[in-house]
């Protein structure tokens, strides 16, 4: 461990996921290993802020290369474990609101470096984010910060892919378009504040056209008939965008649901099917990047991931759209045993490896979505994405 400092400030962040997945076998009725009040109420914005939050502003703050920057995870991942505590839950959730804000510093100086579109996508997420905190501190439900939370999590991912098919010689009409999409989907999650019946149609279409970009553009079509860590990274990500069109689908169709079958399939199908999804394809490379420490890619991993999304299944269908309790409760919990199950193998291969990261690394300051670095995202491209020269010209 080479950043044992970063380590530490992912440490808060994996505290939340134990507490957000305790919390999701609790509002499923079953047994849990802590059972209080609080943590069901604040399930979504522990998993979406205090996890995700956390990570994603770790992996900003080592690409910005500046020591205020980690203010930004360190704050998200405080108000989270403030958020589990007895304390107010207002304090910890005026931390994350100064987390998030911390956040958009740490973009504003990114964008000073180098602007470009797909860092644009990024940005408006960590506003949706601030947006949607400052919401969820001011009063308002979870259901009312969702559509926040959920831009968050799809525009910043967006970005990212986008910054990654760049190095694939993209299209510029092909980057205006997923940009224009991403822009569209902004707007219509500020706008599902004053017009949630009109205005949450609009997003759902507004994913839909995003995630068929992105599929269209998108490395993981061609990766995913290579072998090792590249297919399984296209696997994970072809399977995630899956779930992001049954979730804008249902808000196209549906328009806000706040409650019932139609709102758990479309949270889970954004939070688990998409954005896990996309956490595990990425995981075996961001760690070494942001920790400094290898982890060894293997074919176990495929475990966790098809359990994931064959117990969503069971949720969804068997769940939520037939009504089955039992369906809801056993994909639920198989939901929870797919990511620790996740967890543990990507720990014990990092304890296990004995060697250091070899050849061209990853590594120290550096991030694969380069931010105006390109070196990183090359070795990004590399190490991931292998495709020939002649034929990303093509």
């Amino acid at each position: 461990m080479r950043n044992p400092g970063r380590l530490a400030l992912l440490v808060p962040g994996g505290i939340a996921l134990l507490a957000g997945l305790d919390a999701a076998l609790v509002l499923l009725g079953l047994p849990a290993p802590v059972t209080t009040d609080r943590l069901p109420q604040v399930h979504g914005p522990l998993l979406v802020l205090g996890f995700v939050g956390t990570v994603i502003a770790l992996e900003r703050a080592v690409a910005l290369r500046r020591r205020w920057g980690f203010l930004a995870p360190g704050l998200l991942g405080l108000g989270a474990l403030v958020v589990l505590t007895p304390a107010p839950v207002a304090v910890g959730q005026g931390l994350l609101v100064v987390g998030t804000s911390a956040q958009l510093a740490v973009y504003a100086a990114l964008w000073r470096r180098q602007e470009s579109a797909a860092l644009g996508l990024q940005a408006l997420g960590a506003v949706l984010a601030c947006g949607g905190a400052l919401l969820w501190w001011a009063g308002a439900p979870v259901p009312a910060a969702l559509p926040w939370f959920v831009g968050f999590l799809v525009l910043t991912i967006a970005g990212e892919r986008l910054e990654l098919a760049r190095v694939g010689f993209l299209p510029a009409s092909a980057e205006r378009a997923i940009g224009a999409a991403g822009v569209a989907a902004f707007a219509a999650v500020v706008g599902t504040v004053l017009r949630p019946a009109a205005a949450t149609p609009l997003l759902g279409l507004a994913l839909l056209a995003l995630v068929g970009l992105l599929l269209a553009h998108d490395v993981a079509r061609r990766t995913v008939r290579s072998a090792g860590l590249p297919r399984f990274a296209a696997w994970c990500l072809l399977a995630g965008y899956g779930w992001l069109i049954v979730a804008g689908g249902v808000w196209a169709l549906l328009g806000p649901v706040t409650e019932g079958p139609a709102y758990d399939a479309a949270v889970h199908a954004v939070f688990l099917g998409f954005t896990l999804s996309m956490i595990m394809a990425h995981a075996p490379v961001i760690l070494p990047a942001v920790l400094g420490v290898a982890v060894p890619y293997g074919p176990g991993l495929y475990g966790p991931a098809a359990l994931l999304h064959a117990s969503l299944l069971l949720r969804v269908v068997g769940g939520d759209l037939r009504g089955e309790p039992w369906a809801l409760a056993t994909g639920g919990a198989l939901n929870v045993v797919a990511v620790l199950l996740f967890v543990a193998l990507v720990v014990r291969a990092a304890v296990r490896a004995r060697r250091p990261l070899a050849g061209r690394r990853v590594g120290d300051g550096q991030t694969p979505f380069q931010h105006g670095d390109a070196s990183a995202g090359e070795a990004f491209a590399d190490d991931v994405v292998p495709v020939p020269a002649s034929e990303a010209r093509s």
